[in-house]
């Protein structure tokens, strides 16, 4: 389920780091449903089911995405590091 997580929390981001331009748009993450990152240029959201027993096995390893968390690709690869953006498109270190 670790592979499972990660790729819940990558794909979410990926999901609004497609475009290169900075954005003040909020992302429209909804509950229940599940967005996966497959690899460079292969996203795909879907409805979770909503057993509970699955609800569980998901958070079992689940982890929470820290706040001023960047995303973004090199080379067809998604990373991720702490920081900030500026307006300008900018990378500080908090």
């Amino acid at each position: 389920m670790p592979k499972v997580s990660k790729t819940l929390i990558f794909s979410a981001a990926f999901a609004v780091i497609a475009t290169s331009a900075f954005s003040e748009a909020a992302w429209d993450l909804k509950a229940g449903m599940a967005y996966v990152y497959g690899g460079p240029g292969k996203m795909s959201a879907m409805a979770m089911a909503p057993a509970e027993k699955n609800h569980v096995s998901m958070m079992k390893n689940a982890k929470k995405v820290p706040a001023n968390t960047v995303f973004f690709m090199d080379n067809g690869t998604l990373y991720s590091t702490s920081g900030r953006l500026d307006p300008t498109g900018n990378f500080y270190v908090n």
